[in-house]
């Protein structure tokens, strides 16, 4: 839409319209951004191997699938490399994120990779993410592990793997999304495999759904959000439509758009902070009990210490009761050779 002051994104959907919307979510390195592609069926995300991680904000793809059903797919930077540091940059591309989401979220996709091990950042990310969207957040997740290629070259399925590898706190989420997951390799050039692990995953997008009544998952902020960029979109339209009109009404009709614009952006800003501040009070919790669990392993470890000291200690006098017993027994024996000898 020319001349307009929302960003042409913004388009107003609704739920029946056959839109669905993705969220990736998941640590640096994990594959986010090559499972978006793989789901995508083009490299629309940027990709690569890399520590510092390549998405640095939210971007938003979409595609037709073949049935004619659209899927919008959000990509996220490392919202799972959690930190004090990070509150405020993870707090605004969590209301970017909403923000692009629209009309709420078909299915949360946490991505985590067979070659890492499961960490303390991305089991505090999930608490973060709870605390921020409610329990009623577990109901849109699907797990989606990436390293499928790896897997096959060590003749290993994602049971195996879970059998040997599976950390409680893992087991805890897999159990509250009620083992919702997917196994992708991202590096497979064979289509059939592609089209599979792709129909397991939109499968489950549709089980999410069916057993969410087909609603999306929206809170108060998507809702508050949504408003006010309908509100602004409908002042850039009356702005757009009197183009023709007096110079004066014109002039009046710019500077409502223009206190319209200032509010929606207080809004965001307010919005962004409410959002922060959950974080920093879930990584002040976090911390805390980051720190009694390592206070509670230095007192087991005390505790392990000093047993072993005791049972090393019981050793020793054990030890020396017996060296005491048998020298004792060879000085009898001794006695007794000689007094043999004596009465011989």
């Amino acid at each position: 839409m020319g001349g307009s002051w929302v960003d042409d994104d913004w388009e107003i959907t609704s739920p029946s319209n056959g839109v669905q919307t993705v969220v990736l979510v998941g640590r640096t390195g994990n594959g986010k951004s090559a499972t978006g592609n793989s789901i995508i069926g083009r490299k629309a995300f940027k990709s690569r191997a890399s520590s510092a991680g390549v998405t640095s904000t939210c971007e938003l793809q979409k595609t037709v699938l073949k049935d004619g059903q659209v899927l919008n797919v959000i990509d996220t930077p490392g919202l799972f490399d959690f930190s004090a540091e990070s509150e405020i940059f993870i707090g605004k591309e969590i209301v970017k994120c909403i923000n692009m989401a629209k009309d709420g979220i078909h299915a949360v996709l946490v991505v985590f990779s067979v070659r890492t091990r499961f960490s303390k950042e991305e089991e505090a990310a999930l608490h973060s993410l709870r605390t921020l969207f409610g329990s009623k957040i577990n109901d849109y997740v699907i797990v989606v592990f990436t390293g499928g290629d790896d897997l096959e070259e060590n003749d290993e399925t994602l049971e195996d793997y879970l059998g040997r590898e599976c950390p409680e706190p893992l087991k805890e989420i897999l159990t509250l999304c009620e083992n919702r997951l997917v196994l992708f390799d991202n590096k497979t050039s064979d289509t059939l495999k592609k089209s599979e692990q792709l129909q397991q995953l939109l499968s489950l997008v549709n089980k999410v759904m069916a057993q969410n009544g087909g609603k999306p998952y929206t809170d108060e902020i998507f809702t508050e959000l949504k408003e006010g960029a309908m509100k602004l979109r409908d002042r850039a339209e009356e702005v757009n439509s009197l183009e023709r009109c007096p110079k004066g009404e014109m002039s009046e009709m710019k500077e409502q758009m223009q206190r319209s614009y200032k509010e929606y952006n207080e809004q965001l800003k307010r919005i962004t902070e409410i959002v922060e501040s959950k974080l920093r009070e879930t990584t002040c919790r976090l911390e805390h009990q980051l720190a009694a669990e390592h206070a509670a392993r230095l007192k087991a470890e005390k505790i392990a210490q000093a047993s072993q000291m005791k049972s090393n200690d019981e050793i020793r006098k054990l030890r020396e009761h017996l060296e005491r017993a048998q020298r004792e027994t060879q000085e009898l024996r001794k006695q007794a050779e000689s007094g043999r000898c004596a009465i011989l």
